[in-house]
């Protein structure tokens, strides 16, 4: 009777409701659902799946090669270079683009509709919700980077063939460990893009304002971008988090060198703690009571 009694207390039933709350993972099922039932993500990922295949076949059927992109006089030789010509062209302009459209109304789209004060004063801990939210996000953003380099690579062997690769050296690479070295390109780039979503979730929350969330990664990755193509100073241009998402040449030179890729992953680990640090020190200490 006594330990029947004792749940109904306010106080016990108050504690027993506190450790039935929702996790994190709770969390990042709903998020991810959600995610995935957004038309603007299942466009974007079906337009970026189907563009290596609309790309390679425009390139066969014509004379002219894209001799100024790294692989580019290769694109008839060899399936293997349609991946990494895709990448070359992704990494500049597009990985940062599809992080920021993932991540950039994340939090802010729950800022403009109100549903905080429902989800943060009644169910979740804060805590949950922030982090639930964060590998939502990054786990639809690798998805959707994988997707298009294994769309690429499919597109190229179909397209082309399993032919021997040439690599950034000028060395034949067979093709088992060419579809290694296009694994391994694509694989070291996902700590940048993430970099770039980590950036795009924070001015989601610092600025509550969702076209922000997408614009002001996407305008930062242009800028760097830019820089880089005067070869200016090299000590900021590896600083960057675009310098981060070409360092896989390395690997593929001969002979290869990892110095570049092992800077550029502690780069982007920098820039992916710092801004998801600043981003929840602010969603942790804001009043979601006020809107």
């Amino acid at each position: 009777m006594s330990s029947t009694a004792s749940l109904d207390t306010p106080t016990a039933t108050a504690s027993h409701l506190t450790q039935r709350r929702p996790g994190v993972g709770a969390v990042y099922g709903v998020e991810l659902g959600k995610l995935v039932r957004q038309t603007k993500v299942r466009v974007i990922g079906l337009v970026m799946v189907a563009a290596p295949w609309v790309f390679i076949l425009l390139v066969l059927h014509q004379d002219r090669l894209p001799l100024e992109t790294l692989y580019g006089r290769y694109l008839k030789t060899t399936g293997f270079a349609t991946p990494m010509v895709v990448l070359v062209v992704a990494a500049q302009w597009l990985l940062p683009l599809i992080a920021s459209f993932i991540s950039g109304d994340m939090f802010s789209s729950d800022d403009n509709h109100g549903t905080y004060k429902t989800i943060l004063t009644r169910s979740v801990a804060r805590g949950s919700v922030f982090w639930g939210k964060v590998l939502a996000a990054l786990s639809a953003t690798i998805v959707v980077v994988l997707a298009i380099g294994a769309s690429a690579l499919l597109a190229g062997l179909v397209c082309v063939g399993g032919q021997d690769f040439i690599s950034v050296g000028g060395t034949l690479v067979s093709p088992g460990a060419a579809f290694a070295d296009v694994a391994v390109s694509w694989l070291s780039v996902l700590p940048g893009v993430i970099g770039f979503a980590a950036l795009a979730l924070c001015v989601s929350i610092l600025t509550r304002n969702s076209v922000l969330g997408v614009v002001v990664p996407v305008v930062v990755g242009l800028v760097c971008q830019m820089y880089m193509f005067l070869n200016a100073w090299d000590t900021v241009r590896h600083l960057m988090l675009n310098w981060t998402m070409i360092a896989w040449r390395g690997l593929l030179d001969d002979p290869s060198y990892t110095a570049p890729l092992v800077r550029g992953l502690g780069v982007a680990a920098v820039y992916t703690v710092v801004f998801l640090a600043l981003g929840y020190l602010v969603f942790r200490s804001r009043d979601v009571k006020e809107g």
